[in-house]
């Protein structure tokens, strides 16, 4: 469908009961679970249900329970600030070269600093917020279990369970593991999972509901279907051997490919896919964060990306909002990844430069550094979105070229199923379209790690995949890599090993006496 997906934010009563996960969310001062409330004698009309599944999806988004993150989710940090995909791209972006913020709240600067603690509120709320979507996510499927009316509702709920425990896999490395079959109440302590632990459950759960989701694009869109499944998949594949030591290179190509053949096609313009009507290029994303200037209003989600990442002479105007608030811009390691930062040559070089130096010399002022201009409020057409402040941007959580990108990788490391010739084709196809024509087409020669690293660089920064690839890469933390400010210095310099994940929040250690903090922490 090439409209906004139904299930939107609604500030509906019944969501406040949904706040429970053991000793997760305790020192956030939820409200507790009244089970007497939740039973499924007394919810069993559709619209309930779906007003559930659309807190699911929502929460990936807004940070409370009313307008503008009113009445937050979790109550030691403020709603917009907290919420779940303003916290996930500054874990996956402000930790790498690709991202470095202006701003000095509290303890934000540890991110790109690379010395958090344990008692990083930012990395507490990413950690509460993973928790909290598992919890939302629970409460959903042991309500509909074994209704068969609901059971869309049920898959879809345990896609976004498997999806927010892979995130806890990929940053933290393990957690308290708690699934619907678990009490809930103030006490009831989870157990904590293993990466091993994680990783199987993740799979298992993703292989369980692969053929009971939609097939690829036949869902509402915005909603999961086996496309988004598989993504989730092949990215736990590819970085198997990161997160268990044994490598699953073959099983990623097998999924990869399964996306492959699932209908997708690349956006033939790589902007349109940033821009306010993003929700028509369905044809390449497969699964979006669904923002909407109406009725998704937040200070998290796009509006913090869109806004932040405008400043010094940038026009607000020309990305369709209200103000730019002077935050976030790059690196010169990451503005050397292109040979033509100008954008005539690689149309992904998105990147402003007026008005702005390339080195960082002062990390808090925000000419310093050149800023990209990858999401804008603005669509294809040049209209501006419905609203000035909250943009309708969609976020490309999963893309068709992601896919492309990690068949190649896999069939680099080893996997079988695959070939070099095909993998080499997928890479073409995506920089076709990035240079207008095959001028810059690579060879099998070409096709090495470094050069996937790289490429993955250029196609998809800020989109919140580089910590991850750089750990893969075993780029992050150490000294192999270093970028401007890594480390704390303006050269950069090497970092601990126990930077390549985040630590288990002491609230929680403090709270569960079932928590090991993880080593070096």
């Amino acid at each position: 469908m090439n409209t906004k997906y139904s299930i939107k934010y609604r500030a509906i009563a019944l969501m406040m009961l949904l706040f429970a996960l053991g000793s997760c969310v305790n020192d956030l001062d939820t409200l507790p679970l009244d089970e007497d409330l939740l039973t499924a004698d007394k919810l069993t009309d559709d619209a309930s249900y779906k007003g559930m599944l659309a807190k699911c999806y929502a929460a990936f988004v807004v940070g409370g329970q009313t307008g503008v993150d009113g009445e937050p989710d979790i109550s030691s940090i403020d709603g917009g600030f907290s919420s779940y995909l303003r916290q996930l791209w500054n874990h996956q972006e402000l930790t790498t070269d690709e991202a470095i913020c202006a701003w000095n709240d509290g303890n934000l600067r540890d991110l790109h600093d690379m010395d958090w603690t344990a008692s990083n509120e930012f990395v507490t709320a990413m950690y509460y917020r993973i928790t909290l979507e598992v919890a939302y996510c629970n409460n959903l499927i042991a309500l509909t279990n074994d209704q068969d009316e609901f059971k869309a509702y049920n898959t879809e709920a345990r896609f976004l369970r498997a999806l927010a425990y892979w995130h806890l896999l990929d940053m933290f490395g393990t957690g308290p593991f708690v699934t619907e079959e678990d009490p809930v109440g103030s006490f009831f302590f989870p157990e904590q999972a293993t990466a091993q632990q994680l990783f199987d459950y993740i799979e298992s759960e993703l292989k369980a509901i692969e053929n009971e989701l939609p097939a690829p694009r036949t869902n509402e869109y915005g909603r999961a279907d086996q496309g988004a499944a598989w993504m989730v998949l092949s990215k736990l594949y590819l970085n198997a051997e990161t997160y268990t030591g044994t490598p699953k290179y073959t099983e990623c190509i097998t999924y990869t490919q399964k996306i492959i053949d699932g209908g997708y096609s690349l956006e033939s313009n790589y902007e349109n896919l940033f821009l306010a009507d993003n929700n028509l290029r369905s044809n390449e994303i497969i699964f979006p964060l669904v923002c909407d200037g109406e009725h998704t209003q937040t200070w998290g989600g796009m509006t913090f990306l869109i806004h932040s990442t405008i400043g010094g002479d940038m026009p607000a105007s020309e990305s369709g909002v209200d103000g730019g608030w002077g935050g976030n811009r790059t690196t010169k390691s990451f503005v050397n990844l292109f040979d033509d930062i100008s954008g005539e040559t690689d149309s992904r070089a998105l990147i402003w430069t007026e008005g702005q130096n390339l080195e960082i010399g002062d990390i808090f002022n925000f000419r310093d550094g050149y800023a990209l201009r990858k999401f804008r409020n603005v669509t294809s057409n040049g209209v501006v979105g419905s609203n000035l402040s909250h943009p309708d941007t969609d976020f490309p959580l999963f893309r068709y070229a992601d896919a492309l990108l990690m068949y190649a990788e896999a069939v680099v490391r080893g996997g079988s199923g695959g070939d070099q010739g095909t993998a080499v084709g997928y890479i073409n196809q995506i920089r076709e379209r990035a240079y207008g024509d095959d001028s810059g087409n690579i060879t099998d020669a070409d096709l090495t790690l470094q050069f996937l690293l790289d490429e993955r660089g250029r196609e998809l920064y800020w989109e919140c995949h580089r910590r991850t690839d750089l750990r893969r890469f075993g780029q992050l933390a150490g000294g192999d890599y270093t970028w401007p400010w890594k480390g704390a210095v303006a050269e950069g310099k090497a970092v601990n090993d126990k930077y390549n994940v985040f630590p288990i929040p002491s609230s929680d250690l403090n709270a569960n006496p079932n928590l090991t903090q993880t080593t070096g922490y």
